[in-house]
């Protein structure tokens, strides 16, 4: 009696509530058994990893800050890329310089101050007998034969650069043509047309011939002319046009 009634107990329990506490604990053991196999290939992993690293070595994980303008698109990465020929570049060829233009300046002319014959000529290097002083002695000019009061022009443009009264050649007028010459007008009458400092043009009317040159009183009347080149007497009828 005491069997059948733990039979119908037992039937009892497996058709009611316990039916449900079986099955819950079915689902517990096959949870527990799937964490058991978990956490044991996690360990097995773990051990594998170590004795690859060589055995206590720590492995860490550094994370890189992203860049500040991580979020902006640089503008040269969407530039397209430069294409470069394989052609060779034609060489430059200068053109030849020109050559340096070598403008040769014309010689100066110069126009006689008075018209006349050369009554006595230049003479640095011999001597020659003076009328006048009665001895032998260089000329530093040539003396023009005209008469007296004849017009005296300028031979060459320049500057006035004196007019003074010489003991020996008298009124004399000094002209610098500005580039190392100078031409001297002697013998002159004491009015003349010009004044130093002022700017005359060749053929502009200087004085007029006169008797002043007490070294040349004996000859008959004529103009002193003289030609200085940087200071030097050179020949006036080299330059005085033909």
């Amino acid at each position: 009696m005491n069997s059948s009634s733990s039979d119908r107990k037992s039937e009892g329990f497996f058709t009611g509530k316990g039916f449900y506490i079986v099955l819950f604990l079915c689902a517990a053991v096959i949870g527990v058994s799937a964490w058991v196999m978990a956490t044991g290939n996690e360990a097995m992993n773990q051990s594998e990893l170590t004795e690859v690293m060589g055995g206590s070595h720590r492995v860490e994980t550094v994370i890189a800050p992203a860049p500040e303008n991580s979020g902006r698109i640089d503008e040269t990465e969407l530039a397209p890329p430069e294409i470069r020929s394989e052609e060779p570049a034609e060489p430059v060829v200068e053109a030849p310089a020109e050559p340096a233009s070598t403008a040769v300046s014309a010689p100066a002319v110069y126009v006689w101050p008075v018209l006349g014959e050369v009554a006595r000529e230049y003479s640095v290097a011999a001597l020659h007998y003076d009328e006048t002083m009665r001895d032998w002695r260089t000329h530093r000019g040539i003396d023009i034969a005209c008469e007296s009061g004849a017009k005296v022009l300028a031979a060459r443009g320049g500057k006035v650069e004196s007019v003074v009264s010489d003991g020996l050649y008298g009124t004399m007028v000094t002209i610098d043509h500005g580039d190392g010459m100078r031409s001297v007008y002697a013998n002159l009458s004491p009015e003349t047309a010009v004044k130093a400092g002022e700017w005359v043009d060749a053929g502009v009317l200087l004085g007029t011939v006169g008797t002043s040159a007490l070294c040349e009183v004996a000859q008959a009347s004529h103009l002193h002319f003289e030609l200085r080149l940087n200071g030097a007497c050179v020949d006036p009828t080299v330059y005085l046009s033909a």
